[in-house]
């Protein structure tokens, strides 16, 4: 039998008016025409919901840039789903803020790029730090849970006790420290991101002191690099068991990156149910539980533990999905793991494409 998804991904957009060099959406970002509509978001969510979905996560690209976000919600709220909002904060002003919250959203999570104005601008691509702040003060003045999400790298990592202290400023109760997971422009960028084991190691330490000194007034979640441990993290609790993504244009994946593992049919929502793909799709099946593993993972003690680790990085790096996750240090492709950390680059930094060429008027919000 198959498991029950809890969570949602709704990728509602791949519009944004950043252009993160961590960006980890594709390198070929799907346009503004190819988006669902509302009415097929709104029979994705009633589906969701029906297969057992409790959160949604509206994300992009920037979700704020479609203007039936609140519909989307409202009906979430009222089939009792909790709804999460991931946000740049650009755009989000009072007005926009107070119909979301009346539509009945519970979080926002708002993404921060460095600690200062001019180091979040080499980041981002674009100037949007003082946006950022605005967006926080009107966040904590809501009856919202408020995360503040930083991205941490080679870049920023330096400054990981200066962003936790921007964090705590801004009023959330949850920072989440996340080390770059490496896809997309990620991937593109790793040289220039990828942070050495002695900042790694720094920035535990830096993670712990902040815990004990701010105890219950804001939680620290910590994503670690998994370049730098021995064995890989457990993918999104194992392919295709909790949670499920679809993009702007309706196709459905097991998780953010599984759109850039070939060999598989692009099944969509516009075509078929969420619980039609879930339970059938050749994507979904494929990595789902222990049967797919080769060696060294099934014989491995970890196997349900780590789940061969994860797909999308073992595709990217070997160009094999069902291969060991080359982060093991038993993968017989760890090789390329430490290849990696030996890299460097004087290359300049490659940003996430232009702005999409909507119009000038929709970049504006």
């Amino acid at each position: 039998m198959n498991p029950t998804p809890l969570s949602l991904i709704a990728e509602v957009t791949h519009r944004c008016p950043l252009r993160c060099v961590y960006c980890s959406n594709p390198i070929e970002l799907e346009k503004r025409e190819s988006e669902l509509e509302t009415a097929d978001w709104l029979r994705v969510i009633r589906e969701a919901q029906a297969l057992g979905v409790l959160q949604l996560h509206f994300t992009g690209g920037e979700p704020l840039l479609r203007g039936d976000l609140e519909e989307m919600i409202s009906e979430a709220s009222r089939l009792r789903i909790y709804t999460n909002l991931i946000t740049s904060g650009v755009g989000l002003g009072e007005t926009r803020l107070k119909a979301l919250v009346a539509a009945g959203l519970d979080h926002v999570q708002l993404s921060v790029q460095d600690s200062s104005e001019s180091g979040a601008e080499r980041i981002a691509g674009v100037g949007v730090h003082a946006a950022k702040l605005r967006a926080a003060a009107l966040i904590a003045q809501e009856p919202v849970a408020f995360t503040v999400n930083a991205v941490i790298h080679k870049m920023n990592i330096e400054r990981l006790g200066e962003i936790i202290a921007l964090a705590e400023s801004m009023g959330a109760q949850r920072l989440e420290v996340a080390h770059t997971q490496y896809y997309g422009w990620a991937l593109v960028n790793r040289a220039h991101l990828l942070p050495t084991r002695t900042q790694f190691e720094a920035s535990r330490e830096v993670v712990a002191r902040a815990r004990a000194r701010l105890g219950s007034r804001m939680k620290i979640d910590f994503v670690v690099p998994d370049y730098h441990l021995d064995y890989p993290k457990p993918c999104m609790g194992g392919w295709a068991q909790k949670m499920l993504l679809v993009e702007p244009s309706g196709r459905a994946l097991p998780c953010h990156a599984a759109g850039q593992i070939t060999g598989f049919a692009r099944e969509s929502v516009r075509e078929s149910s969420l619980e039609k793909i879930w339970n059938e799709s050749a994507l979904f099946q494929a990595y789902r539980g222990l049967d797919w593993m080769p060696e060294p993972c099934r014989s491995c003690d970890r196997r349900d533990v780590d789940f061969g680790g994860c797909r999308c990085q073992a595709f990217a790096l070997t160009g094999d999905a069902a291969r060991t996750d080359p982060v093991c240090h038993l993968s017989p492709d760890h090789a390329l793991v430490r290849a990696a950390l030996e890299q460097t680059s004087s290359a300049q930094l490659k940003y996430r494409g232009d702005l999409l060429s909507d119009s000038k008027q929709e970049r504006k919000f």
